[in-house]
């Protein structure tokens, strides 16, 4: 399944619970499409103006009821997903353009932005409830750990930071790597953490142990890592600049097997639907594509399972550091700077 979108999409993200998935574009607008699993179509079912300047994440939010999106002019949008009216909007979440969006708990998400600031916004009590300046470039991913309510963040400075979200401190943040961090991803039941890199290569960090990766693997490079899904404990779907969709094994470290060529432009964005059928991708091309999932996991299902655990054979010492050191990236994203932050507080108080 396939439709034009007409413009450069920059987020995707699928309903958790129905056909439905979003996608926000450079042009600041919001589309929604209902996907029909029977006769593979995708029909348009909203097509709003949601950000003045380009619309770059974009989440379902408080069960699938609305839709928040993060843009370049430094607001946070809510959208009710039925009517495609604004529920809410905070004009002045950042001080500077917002690039990533996140789903933590029920009633929390976090927003990263690109000068490296996250905040954590509750939905429950209407406030925006922490932040953390945790990079000093722009925040490119975020991965949520509930157990131990940790939130992952990798950023264009080449860092990888660890923020707790009880004591709202970065806990640690890794040592400067060469290449611009663009993804991340937890694996192998929360013992590795694995960041995709602007030079292809997948950067493997152990739990507890942040300061610097235990291993690397290169078989990507040097097209860059654009973004990553976590398929199961073993394999990872990745994206990358020059338009391939890979399923990647990890430890052992290996291409598995191409999945599908998005286009000759680099893919933008990787989502899964609700029921994990179908694997959505954005690119350059203005091409929203769904992909079935199906064959694909019944061809590669034996390919990692039996995989001893002792494959992974990290003898790391313990090194989290509660004082971070502060790096700079040589690369930055280019980005115009927002307004000051106010009136945060009340961004929820009508959802």
């Amino acid at each position: 399944m396939e439709a034009s979108l007409g413009e450069i999409p920059f987020g995707i993200d699928f309903h958790p619970s129905k056909e439905l998935v979003a996608v926000s574009l450079i042009t600041g607008d919001l589309h929604l499409y209902t996907y029909n699993t029977d006769n593979s179509s995708l029909q348009r079912c909203l097509d709003c103006r949601a950000h003045a300047e380009s619309c770059r994440t974009v989440r379902f939010i408080n069960g699938g009821q609305a839709v928040a999106t993060g843009s370049k002019d430094c607001s946070i949008l809510a959208t009710d997903v039925e009517t495609g009216s604004v529920i809410a909007r905070l004009e002045n979440a950042h001080e500077n353009a917002i690039n990533s969006l996140i789903n933590l708990t029920e009633s929390t998400v976090a927003s990263g932005d690109d000068e490296g600031c996250i905040k954590v916004w509750d939905t429950r009590q209407r406030s925006c409830s922490g932040s953390f300046n945790a990079h000093e470039d722009y925040v490119s991913d975020m991965s949520f750990v509930p157990d131990s309510m940790k939130l992952i963040t990798t950023s264009g400075d080449g860092t990888l930071s660890v923020c707790n979200l009880r004591t709202y401190k970065i806990q640690t943040r890794s040592e400067f790597s060469e290449d611009e961090l663009t993804s991340v991803v937890v694996m192998k039941n929360g013992r590795k953490v694995i960041c995709g890199s602007q030079g292809g290569t997948l950067l493997l960090y152990s739990w507890g142990f942040f300061k610097d990766c235990s291993d690397r693997f290169v078989d990507l490079s040097p097209n860059s890592v654009e973004a990553m899904l976590k398929l199961d404990e073993d394999r990872l779907i990745t994206g990358t600049e020059n338009g391939l969709i890979s399923l990647v094994g990890i430890l052992p470290n290996r291409i598995i097997q191409p999945i599908a060529e998005h286009s000759e432009y680099p893919v933008e964005g990787l989502a899964f639907s609700h029921d994990r059928r179908f694997l959505g991708s954005i690119s350059h091309d203005q091409m929203l594509k769904l992909w079935d999932l199906n064959d694909i996991l019944q061809s590669s299902e034996n390919t990692v399972k039996g995989q001893d655990a002792s494959s992974d054979s990290d003898s790391d010492g313990m090194d989290v550091d509660d004082n971070p050191r502060s790096t700079k990236g040589t690369k930055t994203k280019n980005a115009n700077k927002g307004a000051g932050f106010s009136g945060s507080n009340n961004f929820f108080a009508d959802i």
